[in-house]
């Protein structure tokens, strides 16, 4: 299915009947809708389960119109629910889609309510660097100022993380903008009901995230899946599953 929001048509994909409660699951960094299914198997069968394709994450929605930084990536899920008609529901979000949650949490006066959260591994905890990337950070600093454009785009297509090197370049910009702000102020304004889901081998955004979202959100509950990384759902399956539908009662 496709939808228009702000000028962008958005590909989503949603399970279940229009009356039942909606839940909206935005995805991981550069993650298809599809991938998150899973969720829609576990309860669909009572409620409404919408799953889009985040501008520029996969090529069925396009990219957004500009490098957008966090806040950009906010105010199109604001959008998107409006479009989607939606005056209640339930928010759900992987890694990035937890990052755009936790923001939106501390906007005012939305156009919805939200009526309990889910995040699953999420990031938004800025952590110190190490030792060894600080001084190879100071040193790419340094340098830059020597390398024309061509050198220090290859620097970055061979040093970067997997994500920032199979980003287009647009999205590339939005990656950096978006991932280097710490959410840990914002934690307390995340008001509703919150259930955290989480791998506690996750080595993309650890444990002790969640155990910090646990001890600063004023009403969350963390469920830890044990072995499980940071696609915790996709590991294990059958535990996610029943997190899920015990929650939901579904």
């Amino acid at each position: 299915m496709n939808i228009n929001v702000s000028g962008i048509p958005v590909y989503y994909e949603e399970y279940g009947r229009p009356e039942d409660p909606a839940v909206l699951v935005l995805p991981g960094w550069m993650a298809k809708a599809s991938l998150y299914r899973i969720v829609a198997d576990a309860i669909s069968a009572k409620y409404r389960v919408i799953l889009p394709d985040m501008p520029g994450f996969t090529g069925d929605t396009p990219e957004p119109p500009e490098a957008w930084d966090l806040n950009g990536f906010v105010d199109f899920t604001i959008a998107l629910i409006e479009a989607l008609g939606l005056e209640k529901l339930t928010l759900m979000g992987h890694s990035f889609g937890g990052r755009i949650i936790i923001k939106l949490m501390s906007r005012q006066e939305l156009p919805f309510e939200t009526e309990r959260i889910v995040l699953i591994d999420a990031a938004g905890i800025r952590h110190e660097l190490s030792d060894k990337a600080k001084r190879k950070q100071k040193v790419f600093k340094l340098a830059k100022h020597f390398m024309t454009e061509k050198q220090i785009e290859h620097y970055k297509e061979t040093h970067g993380s997997a994500d920032y090197r199979a980003a287009s370049p647009l999205m590339r910009d939005c990656m950096v903008k978006a991932v280097n702000e710490d959410l840990t102020p914002y934690l307390k304004d995340v008001t509703p009901e919150v259930l955290l889901i989480w791998g506690t081998k996750d080595t993309a955004t650890p444990i002790e995230d969640g155990e910090l979202m646990e001890k600063l959100m004023p009403d969350a509950g963390l469920a830890r899946i044990e072995g499980a990384g940071h696609f915790s759902f996709a590991e294990q399956p059958v535990i996610f599953t029943n997190i899920l539908r015990s929650y939901f009662n579904a």
